[in-house]
Formats: structure tokens, C-alpha cells, sequence
């Protein structure tokens, strides 16, 4: 077994003299995303289980998910075990508990409809990812699993937001720290974990870079800092970054690569029974966004830069009537390699009769709360890389339209690590801003053309 690291240790020290002390101290342990907190959890199962093993006393560790967070942890447990000479001695009983001698290391799911009541904690009680887990799940079925045994608790996990179960543990620790003096709150960012690996430095700073510094994905799981609730989507910072110089084009340019996002407007009544886009108003337009991709100084691994060069934009046009208008557009003029279009409700036809039409470049695209929450983050990455430019002013509606939806557009950050972003109704629509981030998907759906004896051309 590899030795654990400086940060690592600390916070093990600590949670083991609460344990053997019995002090029952509940603990929040943040390390960046990599960094070996799930190591750092599974060595100190080994080691309760190890000294415990003449007793019949459990250890319960929960996750969000069964599979495959609480079957990853049960995996690195064993497999610490055989590291540690255990190899034919443990046993696994009813799929999720790994026993040693008497002791039991007892496995669980924290989902909302997971049946966990019954179960007692005498050794430790951990949770995992805990910005995921619910506070009523862990309050009422999992915190009382220690009642009576006085358990130590552990919540690991990288921040989310001011809401989550972590955090809110977490200012918890902190104000009774200020009472006793006993840190129960052990904080590694990614700079402190680089500190002992100069691979995780180039990983986390590869990460940085594609992200951006300021992406909440990167300001959570690396630098550990909470998102606030919502807000504005781009700041100004952002916004400036988004815009170029280049002009705006009528028409291809021979030996350039096209892209294509569209977002189709809502058709009267059935918008309101089959949107499941959120915040999306009535009455919307159907714009499509073109990108032009420069391949210039970008790695074979990394995503091209996108240029956008066109606009279209329609309002009040029933779908059936921009049929043979979009096929045109994405096919003859722009002859399009990738176009990512809106397939949700009144959407579907639509879709399917572009990708019928044009071909397998067509991907249909189904915003569900998961979905469009990736495809708002990969939005913010292609912005804070300088991998995506507007086109200089033009004096044009569709011009004016764009900074008017990217001023507007907020975001919203679920306790779930999900977000969403939109216009709120009230003060517009957000149809320039959903076709830009169908844009960059295409341009994430991209694949070079692979030719013989070249590593790949556009």
C-alpha cells in the first residue's frame, strides 16, 4: 500500500482519537476532487476493522448512490484488506456488508428510497460525497444510527453550495471549534494536494485551463469554494471574453469547417403541455447559430475554437414551414459537419426530419434538468477558455438580440451539482443564448475526419 500524504494523515489522526477516545466528534473532511479521500476513507475502515475484529461492532458508510459510488468503496475496501494480508479472512454477507472476525463494515445507499432504518454504528458512521446526500435522509435515518454508541461521524465531499448538508455541517464544526478549540473541519484544496504529486499539479492545471478558473465545477471540486444560489450566467468578465472581431459571414469559406446549434421555438398550446425546458418563455423565435472551427494551435485531444459567423432567426413561423429552409441552410449553404438541434416535445419531428434530411451530423438534443445542466457548464468552459467568439457588431436585430439574452441570463445552482441557466420570461426570451450552447455541443459532437497516413485532417 502507498503511504498516505501529510493532509492525508492529519485528518485520519484526528478521527482516530475521536474514535478511540470515544468522543464522538462529527467531522467534515474536504479534499479536491483526486485528491484520495476515498483512500483516506478505506484505510480507516481497514484499520477499525483491523483492532476490532474480536468485537461485534459495525462501521456504516453511506453514498448517494448504490451503484456505483457505494460499490466502489466496498471494492477499494477489499481490496485494502488483501494489501493488508487479509486476503481469504474477510467475507462479504447479503451484498453490501464486509465482515472481519466479529467486526462489519456495513455498506448503504443514502438515496431518498433506500430502507436503511435498523442499522447501528458503533465504530463510524461515514458519509460519502455528502454535498449529495439529503439532510433529511441523514438526519432522520442516518444520524441516528450512532445515538446510543456515541459514533464518530465523517462527511467527506468537495463544496457545492450554501445549502448542502456539508456545508452546513461544516459552519457547524467551525463555530464549535471556536467553543473548545478542536478543529473537527480539515480543508485540501487542489494546491495543497499538488504539494505531493506533480502529476495531480499538470492534471488539476489541465483542468483549469479547459474549464476556466472561475467555472463552478472547478471553483467546487478543486478550489473548494461554495457557489452562490444563483446570479447572473456570464459576468462581465465573461462577456468580454465571448466577443471577437471577425466579421460576421453571408457565406462559407472554401476549406472551412461549419457547425450548426439550433433552438426551435415553441408552437402555441403544445409548448405549455410538452416544454420540459425550463424557464423557457412563449411566443419564442427559432434561431439557429453558425460556428466556423479553427483548428489552429489546438491539441488533437482538446476541442477546436469556434467562431460565430452567422445567425438566423425566425418568429411566429410554424416548424413545417422552416423545413426546407433549415435543410437548405445547414446542408447547401453551410454544409454543416455537426448540428445539435432542440428534440424536445414539439421538437421531436423536427429532429427527426433534419437528421432524415441532412444525416447522421444531425444530433438531436433532449434538455431534461440533467442535461441541459451539462450543457450550460460546457457553455461556461468553451467561454472562460477563449475557445468561443461573437462576431463583431453589425447594427443587426440578430446582433442586438445575442448581448441582450447573454446580458440577462441567469443561473441557478441545485443542491444536486446541477444548474440551470435561462432569461427569466418576464424580461425576455432566451432562444440566442439556448442556440449558442446547442452550438458548442456540436462542436463537443465534432470528430475529424481520420485519412490514411495522417493523424487527421477537418
Amino acid at each position: 500500500m502507498d503511504i498516505l500524504r501529510h493532509y492525508q494523515l492529519e485528518a485520519g489522526r484526528a478521527v482516530l482519537e475521536s474514535v478511540i477516545g470515544g468522543k464522538g466528534l462529527t467531522f467534515c473532511i474536504e479534499i479536491a476532487r483526486q485528491g484520495g479521500k476515498n483512500e483516506l476513507s478505506a484505510r480507516l475502515e481497514l484499520v477499525l476493522l483491523t483492532f476490532s475484529r474480536t468485537k461485534p461492532k459495525n462501521l456504516i458508510k453511506c453514498s448517494p448512490t448504490f451503484r456505483p459510488q457505494t460499490v466502489i468503496s466496498m471494492s477499494r475496501l477489499k481490496d485494502r484488506l488483501n494489501d493488508a494480508g487479509f486476503e481469504g479472512i474477510w467475507s462479504v454477507e447479503m451484498g453490501y456488508v464486509i465482515r472481519l472476525g466479529n467486526a462489519r463494515a456495513i455498506f448503504l445507499s443514502a438515496d431518498e428510497s433506500a430502507n436503511v432504518v435498523g442499522h447501528t454504528a458503533h465504530l463510524l458512521l461515514e458519509v460519502d460525497e455528502a454535498q449529495d446526500v439529503g439532510k433529511e435522509k441523514y438526519t432522520k435515518e442516518f444520524k441516528p444510527m450512532g445515538a446510543t454508541t456515541n459514533v464518530t461521524t465523517v462527511l467527506y465531499g468537495t463544496t457545492w453550495d450554501d445549502s448542502t448538508l456539508l456545508e452546513e455541517t461544516k459552519q457547524t464544526g467551525y463555530e464549535l471549534e471556536k467553543r473548545d478549540g478542536i478543529k473537527r473541519c480539515f480543508r485540501y484544496d487542489w494546491q495543497e494536494v499538488a504539494k505531493y504529486n506533480p502529476v495531480y499539479l499538470a492534471y488539476a492545471n489541465g483542468e483549469r485551463e479547459r474549464l476556466g478558473e472561475n467555472h463552478p465545477l472547478f471553483l467546487t471540486q478543486y478550489c473548494l469554494l461554495p457557489v452562490r444560489g444563483g446570479g447572473g450566467f456570464l459576468s462581465a468578465q465573461q462577456r468580454a471574453q465571448l466577443q471577437d472581431e471577425h466579421s460576421r459571414k453571408r457565406r462559407p469559406e472554401s476549406g472551412k469547417v461549419y457547425v450548426a446549434g439550433i433552438d426551435l421555438a415553441g408552437e402555441a398550446e403544445e409548448e405549455e403541455g410538452a416544454r420540459l425546458r425550463e424557464n423557457k418563455p412563449r411566443r419564442d423565435a427559432t434561431v439557429v447559430a453558425i460556428g466556423e472551427l479553427d483548428f489552429g494551435a489546438i491539441a488533437l485531444e482538446k476541442q477546436p475554437a469556434v467562431k460565430i459567423v452567422e445567425h438566423y432567426s425566425w418568429t411566429g413561423k410554424k416548424h413545417t414551414e422552416l423545413y426546407v429552409q433549415l435543410v437548405d441552410i445547414i446542408k447547401n449553404i453551410w454544409r454543416c459537419r455537426r448540428v445539435a438541434v432542440d428534440a424536445t416535445g414539439v421538437g421531436q419531428p423536427v429532429s427527426s426530419f433534419l437528421r432524415q434530411a441532412v444525416g447522421s451530423a444531425v444530433t438531436p438534443f433532449t434538455f431534461t434538468s440533467q442535461s441541459k445542466s451539462e450543457l450550460g457548464f460546457n457553455l461556461l468552459a468553451a467561454v472562460n477558455s477563449g475557445r468561443l467568439k461573437m462576431y463583431a457588431g453589425d447594427g443587426s436585430a440578430e446582433y442586438q438580440e445575442f448581448w441582450f439574452e447573454m446580458e440577462k441570463a441567469r443561473s441557478h445552482y441545485r443542491p444536486s451539482q446541477t444548474m440551470n441557466f435561462y432569461v427569466d420570461p418576464a424580461q425576455g426570451h432566451d432562444d440566442f443564448l439556448m442556440s449558442l450552447a446547442l452550438l458548442v455541443e456540436a462542436v463537443n459532437q465534432y470528430q475529424p475526419r481520420v485519412g490514411r497516413g495522417s493523424a487527421g485532417s477537418p
